[in-house]
């Protein structure tokens, strides 16, 4: 199986399967000496692990990291930094019924068929237990680029049709991680938990959108053509779990705007500084940053795994009816929101590092 790496000076590679006896990364081009902060990287997975609240999935995990290699005396070596968590509440048997039957919306038959053979135990890959691995080396991408004076906030922008409609320019951003979940409104965020809890009582899920925000990126990141910097955010938001869309800066909403609304206008501050009277751009023109705020929505679909009886087939191609079982979200995006910070960290430190390259 392919695909388990990502990045390409600060890259990483994530192995395990959700209900196996562990989850891990290998983080690959982080620099030396840099120091450590451990209880930083505890707090991110703590912001991501399953149980922590009313509104997510009970499964019970500490979500405790040990660092095999790549560190010593709190500081890395530059060397490989192998990290792994133990998988302390794996329930195998939620899934007994699932050997033969392929759940709607969910990865088993593409797996399946693909690979002949896959592991229904909660998807193992396919599970996004697999997204701790990332939040990992994203707390340690985050430690790297706070160097460069780079700060990463998401937040929940909506659930269901219950939207923020200011700006994040209108809200106190640290006011996100003040409600399970996780959106810097209190009075919306209260909407949107209750639309997740009559959600979870009619045994059906939610879907939703987590907003990002890049501020203190230096002008210069991203690689023209291909690899442009709105292009390695949209590939590594895509790629976690349940993601269905990406837009930057003006994104959709742009398309009904004209040309002279919605482009950025240069003006030279009183510092002396070149920047845009507007960011329509989302803080990338050319594929390139150019020192506004980058800013993002990734779209989460509802979770696959609803508590309601719906018709599949098996792999004999017989129809059957499925229910739901064991453990999991009625809506993933207040956990998912680290997750959208971590990969937005992996991208701005492989960038950071590639954009260094150029300038020797």
């Amino acid at each position: 199986m392919a695909g388990n790496s990502f990045g390409e000076i600060f890259r990483i590679t994530t192995f395990g399967e959700s209900h196996g006896k562990a989850i891990g990364v290998v983080i690959d081009g982080c620099p030396s000496g840099l120091k450590l902060d451990l209880d930083l990287i505890q707090h991110e997975l703590d912001r991501r692990r399953p149980g922590q609240s009313a509104i997510t999935t009970q499964r019970k995990e500490s979500d405790t990291f040990e660092i095999l290699s790549g560190v010593f005396e709190g500081k890395t070596l530059g060397s490989p930094i192998a990290i792994t968590i133990k998988n302390e509440d794996p329930k195998p048997d939620d899934y007994a019924h699932l050997k033969e039957a392929y759940r709607p919306s969910h990865a088993d038959f593409t797996y399946e068929m693909k690979y002949g053979t896959r592991d229904y135990r909660g998807g193992g890959r396919a599970s996004a237990r697999e997204t701790a691995a990332r939040v990992i080396a994203g707390a340690i991408a985050k430690q790297f680029i706070q160097q460069a004076g780079i700060e990463i906030t998401a937040f929940v922008s909506s659930v269901g049709t219950i939207k923020l409609e200011k700006s994040y320019l209108d809200v106190d951003l640290a006011k996100a991680e003040g409600n399970i979940v996780r959106c810097p409104d209190a009075e919306i965020a209260d909407k949107m938990i209750a639309l997740i809890q009559d959600t979870r009582t009619k045994g059906d899920t939610v879907g939703g959108v987590v907003t990002c925000v890049i501020k203190g990126c230096p002008i210069g990141l991203g690689e023209p053509v291909f690899d442009k910097l709105h292009a390695e955010l949209g590939k590594a938001m895509l790629s976690i779990n349940a993601v269905h869309g990406f837009e930057y800066g003006s994104g959709f909403e742009g398309t009904q705007n004209y040309g002279s609304k919605n482009n950025d206008a240069f003006y030279t501050t009183a510092e002396n500084k070149i920047e845009t009277k507007t960011n329509f751009s989302g803080g990338i023109q050319g594929g390139i940053s150019n020192g506004m705020n980058i800013y993002f929505n990734v779209a989460f679909k509802p979770v696959a795994t609803i508590m309601q009886t719906q018709s599949s087939v098996d792999k004999e191609g017989h129809e059957l009816e499925l229910k739901g079982k064991g453990r999991h979200d009625p809506c993933v995006v207040p956990r998912a929101v680290p997750i959208v910070e971590a990969m937005a960290a992996l991208v701005i430190a492989d960038h950071l590092l590639r954009h260094r390259t150029t300038q020797l």
